[in-house]
């Protein structure tokens, strides 16, 4: 947790007497938050979070710190789960617990003078001391009342004081066991807190002692000096909004102070408020005439005890803004440089300290009271950030505030639901939208300076679920106009939900939002149902808009006519997070990059460049990433770019942690886990780069610095945050039904502000009832929040998940009454409510039950009646006619009714008749059966009055011979089946309420996973696009192929042929090439990839025979069993096969594949990218090799071999870029450089850089395997004058079993100088000029890093809270001295300092000489020219001399650079 700079703590629990308090030494403070203990540090003048203690599995009702100076870091916390434990508060360790408790703990106090004892007591009235140093314990039951508060005395080390519910208060001596010194009557109401003077006898103020010799003693005469010495006052706070002072020694109250209405109440007491009553008192130390108490609306009172007349209180809070807006619950003192504070914790979630020489408000901090769901910058005031709550409220923080790091304002009015979305307005200062749970959409105006009781404007139009995203951008037609008809330049939209995205006219909330669905169904002319939308994001330019959908694809829409460009098909899930990449970077083509998060770990990024400049009519479909981000375990929540570097994202999830990627080179750079639950936001400083503020549902908002975190990528496995929760809330369902509403109640007048600890209580409520144990996967198992009962669409579990803030006691106890009874059931009917109902259609159900892949042929063969009208196999298929005609149903029916008459169930026959409409043979078969019943008598009138008098007769004389007529009626939700049925044989086949039943009962299915039957009651709706789509959804290889033979029905070429596509990936990856070839051949517009997979097969059928691996593959590979011809060339040989077996056998063939696989564009490959998609991307560019070596194109030919072993290269796979080589240019260039257009510059260029790869692999080759006869070479993989990027290709190449035989010293000298192509004086300039620029670059990054860390540094001592760290840091440095001058000086250490102006010059020179370079050099890959003059050398004898010449002269020009110094002066010296 200290990696965290500053964080914002859960807000302290609600209603106990004392749930926080501060350490002997004055150092630390903690406050119980649900079932977590935060500690604070406040020994400076600012607070500053220190940890969390965590072990408690319910809320924490009691906690305090030992009083004692040498153990100031104990605490002691009890629990509602009934267990005390013990802490080291500045370790964050547990040092022991006792369970010695039956029930809910509500006090706990350790006594200031036994310094091993924790008294502590619970809801039943048990009082349990516990000596943890012996491990003793004792306990008392004095009382069978409700404990409320208890304290030990100061002064005496065996009296306890116990207050109750009932307003009783006991004293007791702990000594003798069971005896009670006083009961103390005077309270009507609970006793909220009790408090002992600090200083002992009763006899030193005069006011009191003349009472103290009014009356009789009660337990007889006592000596002055007991009275003086031995006994103290005692005080006590009460829901009857009194304080009473009472006399130990006379067991009475001695003086009574009544609450005086304050005047922000306006003069008297509103019976509300009298109910929110929570009245704490507090003795300072050594100051036995003054008491501090807690008032009705927040406000704290200093008494003076010794004051005269009515008026004895001063309130604390001089001026506005300072008091609590609401009731305190406890107050702990301090001591704070010669000062005495006095700290607060109140139902306004705000923790004050308070002056008590001067009665002011010293600092602030402030909590929150539920899941952090949205973080977000102003784009105006940098530093306000905008914090969304599940406590119904927002938050803004000024995080460049310097005399108040916690400068945070509250914004509650016309919330009153959990605040879920926020987005501020991109030109308009203070300005804020905020959307919540309950469906609705407000603006904040946080500049007015009445904006704290400014309500907000609110939407007319509600949202029927919870809102997800907000986002500003440019309007879209059509837009409700504001005054004159003007619209404004930018209007807010808002997804939720349900599914819908709204276009709200900021200048006009009151009037009607749009639904920018209808938009985009007339631009693009769409028929079929638009998918649930989940996530939105406008590109920062306002020309694009991302829409997320709950089937995980992205849709990218051109403004403002909302023309659809693209759709993403990448994630399968539900879309939880779009975000554009900022667009002032120095590369422009970064601000095409989008990021997107899903339900699946993985995050993807995409260039939509060639997208957005295509030209094409149609929308196109995007099933490559540009890259990958993969290391998380769970949901990925939330994403943001750094706004101060390019191709810099971070990323909140699930698994706990926070994720900073660089995703140019797909690599973790440094992953934050100092959350303690899941992260549902995130946000990058604007104005700091190595600050990032992330938010999560463990009530906190963390703001922590990149360079100092110690974990570079995500945890390996889960980090077990579900399982934890769920473990912990197990007990708390038992204990909660044991338990009856009481304890701290005054939650139950209002509910709306429970106990801050509660909000566990309804995770586990809605975790338990209805929860998947698929982790947050949306599509299916959003059950949690209790308004999604009937919807798929659902964005983030976490929504309703754990807030409270409209859980009510109805609802509570509806909750319970839903978990198993244990009551059992009637004894003569054992079992009876266990029986499911009779199916009324049996067989049809049955058939629906089959396989998946009988259930897909049924979606193909209705797929195809509905597109034919004729489908002869459908006479075999009775079941299918719940989906077609009318005759077909009727055919089903009689089926459905026969069974049921074999099976002795005639009653079920009469009612499937009764559907079919054939009342009069109901009525007749009744009749002869004696089967009639009052319902069917009843119907009989609608055949007419002659059938109707004689089934009365018929039903007479049937009564005549039965004595009894017993009916049970069976009533089961969810009869979507037997209702289709109906509706379909009496209604007409166009009716909407058939449609309305199919699309509902999808719905359901679709939501429960049963993705085949949801396909076919689409299809039974006449919605093949939409069965289409369900069926995809899974993503298996056999669904997606089913799911593209029903899109070809359909008619929707498109959409079949992308399916078809990733299915056939799905099956290269199980390495099945022959079904992939299956899936392919039905997609003419496939023929392109149909030649891919093919040249995939051959090319890894080769490598696997070349380097033959003796592990077994769990997966075996599936080969065609094609002919081959092993004489001719590899590329002779695809070719060969492309003809005979694809029947590639025309030109127009040839080209038509070449033009479709062209407009085909791959993400260039790194370490990172799978090996098989890799592999796969090679064969793609082989294949427009090999069909332009057909069609003689050599000039094309050389840039996709060149572009194949380019990736290789950038894959780091050294052994396979050599394996293509030999494989497909076994004579190396020669012959393929004759056939080229020397006239052609740019096919030149690419074949001299072919030609450097060949001859790079070449001459690791030579290298590594030397003549039998000469002596052992040295491997210089041992050497440490290697560079980085040599290393990496000895690694590899030391793993591949190298077949090249040794050869001749001869034939070795002229393979070396065939290498004399890598020396390349051009390229090496080229190439040294790249690494100054990148070395500037860094140079000028690490800079940045260094000023920034010593700012933090600054920032953190101007805080306070560093002299000890100086001192550490000074010891620190003197102790590094003298290591420093006995070590080797280091060469960093003698450079000079470099200025900013000077880097800025150097790098634009470098640039300016770049520039410099013809571009025909820039635009082909090479190899590193200075690495293969090192191989050459490290050959040694071998190497010719020229070329050993000239690689020293290239090392002696550009070998300047650091990576490549210290191997230079090897061969140089």
């Amino acid at each position: 947790m200290a990696a965290a700079v500053r964080v914002l703590p859960p807000s302290p629990n609600w209603y106990c007497s004392r749930c926080s308090d501060t350490s002997g030494d004055g150092r630390l403070f903690g406050f119980a938050a649900r079932h977590r203990i935060s500690v604070l540090d406040v020994s400076t003048a600012t607070p500053t979070f220190h940890g969390e203690l965590i072990g408690h599995t319910e809320r924490i009702a009691a906690f305090a710190f030992c009083p004692h100076r040498e153990h100031s870091a104990l605490c002691a916390s009890g629990s509602d789960d009934g267990s005390v434990r013990l802490w080291d508060a500045a370790g964050l360790a547990l040092r022991g617990e006792h369970g010695l408790h039956q029930n809910a703990i509500t006090a706990l106090h350790w006594s200031p003078l036994v310094k091993d004892l924790i008294v502590s007591g619970d809801e039943k009235g048990v009082i349990v001391c516990y000596w943890h140093s012996r491990n003793d314990s004792q306990q008392f039951f004095p009382e069978p009342r409700i404990i409320f508060c208890l304290t030990c005395s100061p002064h005496h080390e065996n009296l306890v004081a116990v207050g109750y519910k009932d307003g009783m208060v006991v004293i007791i001596d702990i000594s003798r066991k069971k005896e009670v010194l006083h009961r103390l009557r005077g309270h009507d109401d609970e006793i909220h807190c009790l408090a002992w003077c600090p200083v002992p006898g009763e006899g030193r103020l005069p006011v009191w002692q003349d009472e103290l010799q009014e009356g009789d003693v009660p337990n007889g005469e006592l000596k002055q000096d007991t009275a003086t010495k031995k006994s103290c006052y005692l005080a006590s706070g009460s829901k009857d909004q009194t304080i009473r002072i009472w006399s130990c020694t006379r067991g009475r109250s001695v003086m009574t102070l009544k609450l005086p209405p304050t005047k922000r109440r306006g003069g008297a007491v509103d019976p509300a408020v009298k109910e929110r009553i929570w009245l704490t008192v507090h003795w300072p130390c050594g100051r036995p005439t003054e008491i501090v108490s807690s008032s009705f609306g927040g406000e704290l009172l200093h008494w003076d005890l010794t004051q005269p007349g009515k008026r004895k209180w001063t309130l604390l809070g001089s001026s506005e803004g300072q008091n609590h807006s609401r009731i305190v619950f406890n107050l702990c003192s301090l001591k704070h440089q010669d000062k005495e504070l006095l700290l607060s914790i109140s139902m306004d979630r705000d923790v004050k300290c308070w002056d008590l020489s001067s009665l002011d408000c010293s600092w602030t901090m402030p909590s929150l009271g539920g899941f952090v769901y949205s973080l977000a910058f102003s784009p105006v005031d940098p530093g306000c950030l905008a914090i969304g709550v599940g406590d119904s409220m927002i938050r803004v923080w000024n995080t460049l505030s310097v005399n108040n790091i916690y400068d945070v304002k509250t914004y509650w009015q016309s919330i009153k639901s959990k605040v879920t979305a926020l987005a501020w307005h991109p030109t308009k200062e203070g300005c804020l939208a905020f959307g919540t749970d309950d469906g609705k959409v407000g603006i904040f105006d946080t500049l007015s300076s009445s904006a704290k009781n400014k309500p907000p404007q609110i939407s007319s139009t509600y949202h029927k679920r919870t809102v997800y995203t907000l986002a500003w951008g440019p309007p879209t037609s059509p837009l409700s106009s504001g005054e004159e008809g003007e619209h404004p330049s930018v209007t807010l939209y808002s997804c939720a939900g349900e599914g819908i995205v709204f276009q709200h006219n900021p200048w006009k909330l009151s009037g009607e939002a749009n639904d920018i669905n209808k938009t985009i169904r007339d631009t693009n002319s769409i028929k079929h149902k638009l998918p649930a939308r989940t996530e939105l994001s406008w590109k920062p330019d306002g020309k694009l808009l991302a829409l997320g959908n709950e089937d995980g694809s992205i849709e990218i829409f051109q403004a403002p006519s909302l023309k659809l460009l693209c759709t993403i098909q990448q994630h399968h899930k539900l879309i939880n997070a779009i975000r554009w990449h900022h667009e002032h970077g120095s590369d422009p083509e970064l601000s095409y990059l989008i990021a997107s998060g899903s339900v699946n770990a993985i995050i993807y990024v995409h260039n939509l460049k060639s997208v957005i400049e295509s030209t094409s009519e149609s929308p196109l479909t995007i099933t490559e990433p540009f890259r990958t981000l993969a290391g998380h375990t769970a949901k990925v929540t939330s994403l943001s770019w750094s706004p101060h570097h390019e191709g810099r994202l971070v990323s909140a999830c699930y698994d706990g942690t926070a994720q900073v990627w660089d995703v140019m080179k797909e690599e973790p750079l440094c992953n934050y886990r100092g959350h303690q639950g899941r992260l549902l936001c995130v946000q990058w400083s604007p104005v700091d780069s190595d600050s990032i503020y992330t938010g999560a549902d463990d009530f906190s908002v963390h703001k922590w610095l990149i360079s100092k975190q110690e974990h570079t990528r995500p945890p390996q496995g889960k980090k077990s945050i579900e399982l934890e929760k769920k473990r912990s809330i197990q007990p708390k369902v038992k204990a909660k039904k044991k338990k009856k509403p009481v304890g701290k109640s005054p939650a139950k007048q209002d509910l709306s502000d429970a106990m801050n600890g509660d909000e566990s209580m309804k995770d586990t409520l809605l975790e338990e009832n209805g929860v998947s144990d698929h982790e947050g996967e949306k599509e299916a198992q959003e059950a949690e929040l209790p308004d999604k009962d009937s919807m798929a669409v659902s964005k983030d579990t976490s929504l309703s998940a754990y807030d409270y803030s409209s859980f009510s006691s109805s609802k509570h106890f509806v909750t319970q009454k839903a978990t198993p009874v244990k009551k059992d059931p009637p004894k003569e009917k054992p079992g009876w409510y266990k029986r499911k109902p009779r199916s009324l259609l049996p067989f049809s159900t049955s058939m629906d039950h089959r396989s998946k892949d009988e259930l897909h042929q049924d979606c193909l063969r209705l797929a195809t009646y509905h597109n034919e009208d004729v489908s002869p196999d459908l006479q075999n298929r009775i079941h299918l006619g719940l989906f077609t005609d009318r005759a077909s149903l009727h055919n089903m029916i009689d089926v459905e009714g026969k069974y049921h008459l074999e099976n002795g169930h005639p009653e079920l026959f009469q009612q499937l008749m009764l559907w079919k409409g054939d009342m009069k043979g109901v009525l007749q078969a009744a009749a002869e059966r004696g089967e009639l019943t009052d319902q069917l008598v009843a119907m009989s009138p609608m055949v007419g009055y002659q059938a109707w008098v004689w089934t009365v007769e018929a039903f007479a004389k049937q009564l005549c011979f039965q004595e009894q007529y017993v009916k049970a009626l069976l009533k089961v939700n969810n009869f979507y089946r037997e209702a289709i049925v109906i509706a379909k044989a009496r209604l007409r086949p166009e009716d909407p309420i058939l449609k309305d039943l199919y699309t509902s009962w999808a719905a359901l299915l679709e939501k429960d996973g049963h993705y085949s039957m949801a396909a076919k009651c689409y299809l039974g709706a006449s919605s093949p696009y939409d069965a289409v789509k369900v069926l995809a959804k899974k993503g298996d290889a056999a669904s997606l192929k089913t799911a593209a033979e029903l899109a070809l029905i359909s008619g929707e070429e498109e959409l079949s042929a992308s399916l078809s596509f990733r299915c056939a990936q799905e099956m290269l990856l199980s390495r099945n090439w022959v079904g992939a070839q299956e899936v392919l051949q039905q997609q003419k517009t496939l023929f392109g990839q149909r030649l891919v997979f093919c040249l995939n097969e051959l090319l890894c059928k080769c490598l696997s025979e070349r380097n033959p691996c003796n592990r077994r593959s769990p997966v075996p590979p599936c080969y065609h069993s094609w002919e081959l011809n092993r004489d001719a060339s590899f590329f002779d040989m695809v070719i060969e096969v492309w003809q005979k077996e694809l029947g590639m056998d025309t030109t127009e063939k040839a080209t038509c594949a070449w033009d479709q696989l062209r407009s085909t564009e791959h993400p260039p490959s790194t370490s990172n990218t799978h090996p098989k998609q890799v592999l796969f991307y090679i064969s793609h560019d082989l294949t427009l090799a090999a069909l332009s070596y057909q069609a003689a194109a050599w000039d094309e030919a050389v840039k996709s071999i060149l572009g194949a072993v380019a990736r290789s290269y950038d894959a780091g796979n050294f052994t396979l870029m050599q394996e293509i080589c030999n494989i497909f240019l076994p004579e190396g260039c020669e012959n393929l450089r004759d056939k080229l257009d020397s006239t052609n510059c740019q096919s030149v260029d690419a074949c001299r850089s072919l030609e450097g790869f060949v001859a790079y692999g070449l001459l690791y080759d030579l290298w590594w395997n030397p003549p039998r006869d000469s002596p052992a070479v040295q491997k210089a993989g041992l050497d440490p004058v290697l560079c980085p990027t040599e290393q990496t290709a000895l690694e590899c190449k030391t793993e591949s079993d190298s077949e090249t035989n040794s050869v001749s010293l001869a034939d070795r000298h002229s393979k070396l100088n065939g290498c004399k192509v890598l020396l390349s004086e051009a390229i090496a300039a080229l190439q040294s000029t790249q690494r100054d620029i990148a070395e500037v670059q860094k140079t000028l990054a690490d800079m940045i890093h260094q000023h920034q860390q010593q700012r933090n540094n600054l920032q953190e001592s101007t805080n306070g809270n560093t002299h000890e760290n100086n001192v550490q840091q000074s010891s620190e440095n003197e102790s590094d001295e003298p290591r420093s001058d006995s070590s080797p000086i280091n060469k960093d250490e003698v450079k000079e300092t470099i200025t900013l102006p000077e880097l800025t010059k150097r790098l634009l020179e470098a640039k300016q000489k770049l520039a410099e370079f013809p571009d025909s050099l820039k635009v082909f890959p090479f190899p590193d020219v200075l690495e293969c003059c090192l191989v050459l050398l490290h050959i040694g004898a071998q190497c010719p001399p020229q070329l050993h010449e000239q690689a020293l002269d290239l090392l002696r020009k550009h070998g300047s650079a650091d990576i490549y110094e210290k191997a230079v002066r090897k061969f140089l010296t």
